[in-house]
């Protein structure tokens, strides 16, 4: 049985694992030589310069001011003082608005802890039924509902909280998302141009006879968009040619660490074996074998790029169409196109360094296919996966081990020993558990087909969030409860098994504080010391870089990681609505979490990741959805909770909140929501029309020339690139299309050969 001691010995392990991850990175990050890894952003701005360059010899690498040391949580509070219109600025909207989502949380449960232990835990503390009730259970749950007896006139406490609660959080979701809402809608009027507002994607462009794709995007948005148009770039499949880029970049690498090295003993050429891994095979001498290699991949990629540029066959049914203004971009894509809802499908275009350019080869028609393969394929790893997390939790109690390994009983007992493995293995098993699910939730997220690095990250966090929820969230609670209280099952009658579940929901709040503390604490702490990326930058220096390009080339700053960091924090909120009413004694934990957090990712997002994209903040529909969605699991779990209590009176009531909850959702999606799926027109105007007074002479057409151009025709060590760009450096020329029937797209064609006047036009659009 785990007691509140065990916990604090938890807590002890956790806290001084955090603080030693703080002591490590408060040492690491002011030697001048880790300063590329703890300051990346600052030299990708060029706003930073290396202190390796002057100074004594032993200063380049050892930061010699002791002083210094003294001030080893300086970090802290330098990382609170950028204003936060100032970080939006160095960091982007995106960055600033999941920083939010920390403080929503502080927001929501510091308020709510401080009902909850003034009035919910006082009324839960003074009762003895969990003595007198058989079942297993710790001091902690002592603090919980559990300790209220059945049909006790006390549960009108935890209704009446309920209700409060409720209303305080969705209060905060409301002006929180009329806040970002602003924001978003600020962030898009007053930033300067970017290509994405003014180019729409089309997709599923049909086939035509007479005309080629680049032809027939042309015609068909000279007649239907005239004023507005501007240009268009069909997209290629060049996902072969991407291959080889990329192969080539790996092989040049190993050839640069072998010139390398070879440049440090000129006296003994480096060898390789050319088997599988360089473990057998010939030896041979390793600069020729991978300068041949260089030079055998150069020839290749020269003949796919041509291959890819002159073949029909390698363009695809989509263009990025760039407009002349964003009125005219924002029409397009919020509008259909055709009386065939399938063909001509417009959407806003990512930005340029958002799109995912495979997943542009992927034919429309096979989209649908594809999302029904990847929800199968959830569903069985989800469900499946429930097996590791019932052994895992059967680590949370010692009588089961003891039940499994008697031999150790004795070592077990040892009261260091039980606390460590009821208050530290079951988090850290759990954690290694989900340590790859990430990666194959995205690489299910790229199967879908999503055509940007956003949308693929959006989704993918999705999925991560429910599988949390189905296999961290229930599945501890249900595995938990038939492992824990399977004693009490078979010796019991049916009708009270569900009472027996009941009660023993909220006794898993002690699993979930020492996930809290693995996770949240020691996780959040693991995670300014960037451990990984200090080892691999130090090999990359030491054995490849050659020039300072190189070493700014070896930093890897990193991205916030949405698809991962945002259902984390999710799982926390859920937690944390759960049992407010259930068990309050969790909720410092996670307050803890929330500030230590808001404080670590905001030095992160300053000094270290440099975001791959800018949506926008996009995402925060789905971070408002999920809290709500974690609001009414509360309202249920508690109304079937009080309904085995015997609290006949109160849990009528509780009905009411999910109701009201699903109509506050409504009414925040219908008022807010459409800011983040729609650009207004009248706020693309009012964009554009200041942009016509302030550059009366704004080269539009050059501005968007090669921004969706595929990045592997822009490598600037092939010249042939130019040949993929030629498209855009050629003015329209009004002459006349090839097609034989010109009923559908009367308008001339640059790609035409023979002239047609407009009455002509109108005479050829009149025919029957």
């Amino acid at each position: 049985m785990a007691t509140i001691s065990d916990i604090g010995v938890a807590a002890a392990i956790n806290i001084l694992s955090a603080f030693a991850f703080f002591l490590a990175f408060a040492i690491l990050r002011i030697q001048p030589v880790n300063d590329r890894v703890y300051f990346p952003k600052w030299y990708l701005k060029g706003l930073r310069s290396s202190p390796l360059v002057n100074g004594a010899f032993v200063g380049k690498f050892v930061n010699l001011d002791f002083r210094s040391y003294a001030r080893f949580l300086s970090w802290m509070p330098a990382a609170l003082q950028m204003p936060e219109p100032e970080l939006i600025d160095h960091a982007g909207l995106d960055s600033a608005v999941y920083l939010r989502i920390y403080l929503l949380g502080l927001k929501i449960f510091v308020p709510i802890a401080i009902i909850a232990f003034t009035i919910m835990v006082p009324v839960n503390w003074t009762n003895n039924t969990l003595e007198h009730s058989g079942l297993t259970y710790s001091g902690i749950d002592k603090l919980s509902i559990s300790n209220i007896p059945t049909a006790s006139h006390r549960f009108w406490t935890h209704l009446v909280m309920a209700y409060a609660f409720t209303f305080w959080t969705c209060y905060m979701l409301k002006r929180e998302y009329e806040i970002v809402a602003a924001m978003r809608l600020y962030f898009l009027a007053s930033e300067q141009q970017r290509p994405d507002q003014f180019t729409v994607l089309v997709r599923n462009v049909p086939p035509d006879r007479d005309e080629s794709v680049s032809e027939f995007v042309e015609h068909f948005f000279l007649v239907n968009h005239p004023d507005h148009y501007l240009s268009h770039q069909v997209v290629y499949n060049a996902n072969k040619l991407s291959e080889l880029v990329n192969e080539k970049n790996k092989i040049q690498n190993w050839l640069d660490f072998y010139q390398n090295k070879y440049a440090r003993n000129p006296s003994r050429r480096p060898s390789v074996k050319t088997g599988f891994l360089g473990l057998w095979g010939n030896s041979v001498d390793a600069i020729d074998f991978y300068t041949c290699k260089v030079e055998r991949l150069s020839r290749d990629i020269s003949a796919e790029r041509e291959k890819v540029t002159n073949n029909s066959k390698s363009i695809l049914p989509a263009a990025f169409v760039s407009f002349k203004t964003r009125w005219g971009a924002a029409v397009c894509a919020q509008t259909q196109q055709s009386r065939n809802p399938t063909m001509w499908l417009t959407e806003w275009a990512p930005e340029p360094r958002d799109v995912y350019w495979e997943n542009l080869a992927i034919p429309f028609v096979f989209l649908a296919i594809r999302r029904l393969i990847a929800a199968v394929s959830f569903f069985f790893l989800t469900f499946f996966f429930m097996i590791p997390i019932a052994i895992v939790q059967s680590l949370a109690n010692i009588e089961s081990i003891e039940k499994a390994l008697p031999f150790l009983k004795h070592i077990i007992e040892l009261k260091f020993i039980k606390s460590l493995i009821q208050g530290f293995l079951p988090g850290i098993a759990l954690k290694i558990f989900l340590l790859f699910l990430p990666t194959i939730l995205m690489i299910m997220s790229k199967f879908e087909g999503f055509i940007s690095l956003s949308a693929l990250e959006r989704r993918s966090a999705s999925r991560y969030y429910f599988f949390q929820f189905i296999n961290v969230f229930l599945g501890s609670i249900i595995t938990g409860t038939a492992f824990q209280q399977l004693n009490s099952f078979i010796h019991q009658s049916t009708n009270q098994i569900p009472k027996t579940i009941g009660v023993s929901i909220p006794m898993k709040a002690t699993f979930f504080i020492t996930y809290i503390m693995v996770d949240g604490w020691a996780g959040v702490a693991a995670e300014i010391l960037r451990l990984k990326p200090l080892i691999i930058y130090h090999l990359k220096n030491f054995f490849l870089v050659k020039t300072e390009k190189d070493r700014e080339e070896a930093m890897d700053p990193g991205t916030i990681g949405f698809n991962t960091g945002e259902p984390q924090i999710q799982l926390y909120f859920l937690l944390g609505l759960v049992y407010a009413v259930v068990t309050p004694i969790l909720l410092p934990f996670i307050i803890v979490f929330f500030g230590l957090a808001y404080v670590v990712y905001r030095h992160q997002i300053i000094n270290v990741y440099n975001q791959e994209y800018e949506s926008a903040a996009a995402f925060w529909p789905d971070v408002h959805v999920r809290i709500i969605a974690a609001l009414i699991v509360s309202q249920l779990l508690l109304m079937g909770l009080l309904s085995t209590k015997e609290a006949a009176q109160s849990t009528p009531l509780l009905i009411t909140l999910p109701v009201l909850t699903i109509w506050f959702h409504r009414f925040c999606k219908g008022r807010y929501e459409p800011a983040f799926i729609r650009y207004p027109l009248q706020e693309a105007m009012m964009k554009d029309t200041l942009e016509r007074t302030r550059e009366v002479n704004l080269n539009l057409k050059g501005f968007l020339q090669n921004a969706y151009i595929h990045p592997v025709f822009k490598s600037a060590d092939d010249s042939d690139s130019d040949i993929a760009m030629e498209e855009w450096e050629q003015e329209p020329a009004l002459i006349a299309t090839k097609r034989s029937s010109k009923r559908a797209t009367p308008m001339p064609s640059k790609h035409s050969r023979s002239s047609l006047s407009l009455p002509e036009v109108n005479n050829e659009c009149s025919k029957p």
